[in-house]
């Protein structure tokens, strides 16, 4: 066998880099199961971040309230409103 036609058809090895993912319907693994932790894991990590942003805001939020009390008030009031004339 020549040497340009190694790697070629039964044993032919996936020459991408470990960090890179094989494109297509399955993993790299080749495991739909490894596939669905995947997508499990990628929705547990953004459900992660999108809990630490939400506290973050309501840190914020409760700090603008401490320091502008009347600007505050004038929002918290503002915002009853829109609830208040809000049509389902």
């Amino acid at each position: 066998m020549r040497e340009d036609q190694r790697g070629q058809g039964q044993g032919r090895r996936d020459r991408r880099g470990s960090g890179e993912r094989r494109t297509g319907t399955r993993a790299a693994g080749g495991s739909a199961a490894q596939a669905a932790q995947t997508a499990q894991d990628d929705d547990a990590e953004r459900r992660r971040r999108r809990a630490v942003f939400l506290r973050e805001l309501n840190e914020a939020k409760a700090l603008r309230e401490r320091v502008q009390p009347r600007r505050a008030r004038a929002a918290r009031m503002r915002q009853a409103m829109r609830m208040r004339t809000f049509r389902w």
